[in-house]
C-alpha cells in the first residue's frame, strides 16, 4: 500500500482509566518528511508513539502508518516501520554481524535476500569496520548506529526515533542526522522526539505536546512568526557580559520593562518592551552595576516559540484539567 500521507492522525485520545494521556490529538506527516515531536517528559510522547506503532489502542479518533490503520491493522503496521529508542535495546554480548542476522530472521528475510539487505545497512550507516565487536563494547554513537542498521533491515517506510541522540557526542549526533537527512531523500517518512532545540530546528515540521495536548504544529520557521512568540509592543534582544550570564539575568530581572528573560548558553534573551532602545537597556544594566554589557536586536528562536507558548496556551491547558 502507498500513500503520500506517511501518518495521519485524527482527534486521538489515550485514557488510562481516568488518567488522560492524549486529549484530541490531530497531526499528519507527508511521506519523506522529519517530524519532530516536543514536550516535556510526561506529555504524552511516548504514549502517542506506541499507538503508532501499533502497540496501543486509542481510546477514541482514527490514525493511519503508510496508509495502515494502526488498530485494524497493527500487524501490518509493524511490518512497514522501523523503531529506534532511547536507550540501546539491542542484545551487547552479541557482535555487530550477530545482532543483524538475528533481526533480519525476525524479520523473515532468507537467502540473498538477508545478506544483500545486511550489507546495505552496514553500508548506510559506515558500521562496517566494527562488524566483529561487541554491542556493548560500542560507543554510544555506534551503539545508534547500530541500532537504527537493524531498524532498517526490511527496509521501512516509516521510522519511529525515540530520542535517538540522548547522551551522544555533538560529532555523533550530526553524523546521525546526516544518515536521517539520506533517508528522507528516498521517501523515508521520520518521526522523531527530542529535547534538543538544533535538532527540532532540522525537522520539516515541529510539534508541541504539553500535559496531553497538542499546542502547536508548523514549520518551525513559521512559528517563530506568531504574534504569541513576540507579542505587539515588545522586541527580543540578546545581551551579554564580562560578568558572566548569571549575574547578567539577576540585573536584567530588575528592569521594569523586561517581560521574559532566558539564558541561551553564554548569553541572555530578553523580551523588551519595543519603545526601549538598546543603549539604555546597556545603560540600564550598568547603572545596576553589571559592566561593559552588549545589547543586540535578535529574532525569536524555536527554544523561545516553546517557551512563550508553554506561558500562554500551556496556562490555558493546565486551567481546562
Amino acid at each position: 500500500m502507498s500513500t503520500a500521507i506517511g501518518i495521519d492522525v485524527k482527534d486521538v485520545s489515550k485514557y488510562f482509566g481516568t488518567f488522560r494521556a492524549l486529549d484530541h490529538i490531530s497531526l499528519q506527516v507527508p511521506r519523506g518528511e522529519i517530524f519532530g515531536l516536543l514536550g516535556p517528559n510526561g506529555s504524552g510522547k511516548s504514549t502517542l508513539i506506541r499507538i503508532l506503532c501499533g502497540l496501543l489502542t486509542p481510546t477514541s479518533g482514527h490514525a493511519t502508518v503508510d496508509g495502515y490503520d494502526v488498530e485494524r491493522e497493527g500487524e501490518l503496521v509493524r511490518q512497514h516501520i522501523g523503531y529506534v529508542s532511547q536507550s540501546f535495546s539491542l542484545y551487547r554480548d552479541l557482535t555487530v554481524e550477530e545482532n543483524l542476522d538475528f533481526f533480519s530472521s525476525i524479520y523473515r528475510l532468507r537467502g540473498e535476500e538477508r545478506r544483500a539487505r545486511k550489507e546495505w545497512a552496514i553500508d548506510l550507516t559506515h558500521i562496517g569496520p566494527y562488524r566483529d565487536r561487541l554491542a556493548g563494547a560500542l560507543s554510544g554513537g555506534w551503539k545508534q548506529r547500530l541500532a537504527l542498521a537493524a531498524a532498517l533491515m526490511h527496509q521501512p517506510r516509516v521510522l519511529f526515533l525515540d530520542e535517538p541522540t540522548a547522551g551522544i557526542d555533538p560529532v555523533a549526533r550530526r553524523e546521525l542526522w546526516d544518515l536521517l537527512f539520506g533517508l528522507a531523500g528516498e521517501g523515508v517518512t521520520m518521526f522523531v522526539t527530542t529535547h534538543y532545540m538544533d535538532e527540532a530546528e532540522r525537522c520539516g515540521t515541529v510539534a508541541y505536546l504539553y500535559l496531553s495536548r497538542l499546542i502547536v504544529a508548523g514549520h518551525p520557521e513559521e512559528l517563530k512568526k506568531l504574534e504569541e512568540v513576540t507579542p505587539k509592543g515588545t522586541r527580543r534582544v540578546s545581551a551579554e557580559c564580562r560578568e558572566g550570564v548569571a549575574t547578567l539575568m539577576t540585573s536584567a530581572k530588575k528592569l521594569p520593562y523586561v517581560r521574559a528573560a532566558t539564558i541561551f548558553g553564554t548569553t541572555l534573551h530578553l523580551l523588551i518592551d519595543d519603545r526601549v532602545t538598546n543603549e539604555k537597556v546597556e545603560h540600564d544594566l550598568e547603572e545596576i552595576g553589571t559592566s561593559d554589557v552588549t545589547v543586540a536586536a535578535i529574532a525569536p528562536t524555536l527554544e523561545d516559540v516553546f517557551v512563550q507558548l508553554t506561558e500562554t496556551r500551556g496556562r490555558e491547558v493546565e486551567a481546562s484539567r
